[in-house]
């Protein structure tokens, strides 16, 4: 991440769900009042929450001041660290195991407990066995439809 000069990251309380609608109104105000901010951010995974970078706290409490969806501003900067982690997306794959309880997210099988008998990479591609089903069921699914519920104990060699 390539830092301007004297730029922080700034947290804004806002209206769950209304994250957008507010970046929007920044960013306009931002064009048209010419205030320095270098960036709205809004992550999916916190809502409630937008993220200005500017150069210091009160030019964040200018820019968000009267809109409507801003709750307060959060006291403090906000570590790059903090908010890397989000940033940063990571192949679902990478952290499956074989023996992992997951549940299907996605498909005819949605919200089904499994689980994972193989794991293939190359093509993204997991194979379970349900844990719900009357019999011992095989499925492949994508590895993307899967959220890991609990990891295998068993160490796989």
């Amino acid at each position: 991440m390539s830092e301007l000069p004297f730029s922080r990251v700034f947290a804004v309380k806002t209206t769950g769900g209304q994250e957008k609608t507010v970046a929007e109104f920044i960013q306009t105000r931002v064009k048209t009042k010419g205030k320095p901010v270098y960036s709205v951010l809004v992550l999916d995974a916190l809502k409630g929450y937008v993220f200005l970078e500017a150069s210091n706290a009160q030019v964040v409490s200018d820019t968000t001041a009267g809109f409507k969806h801003v709750k307060s501003q959060i006291p403090g900067i906000v570590q790059h660290q903090d908010i890397e982690k989000f940033l940063i997306t990571k192949s679902i794959i990478a952290e499956l195991g074989i023996g992992d309880t997951v549940e299907i997210t996605a498909g005819p099988f949605k919200g089904m407990r499994a689980k994972i008998n193989r794991i293939e990479p190359a093509r993204s591609e997991a194979t379970v066995i349900l844990l719900e089903a009357t019999y011992q069921l095989p499925v492949t699914v994508d590895a993307n439809f899967l959220k890991i519920v609990e990891k295998s104990r068993v160490a796989v060699a």
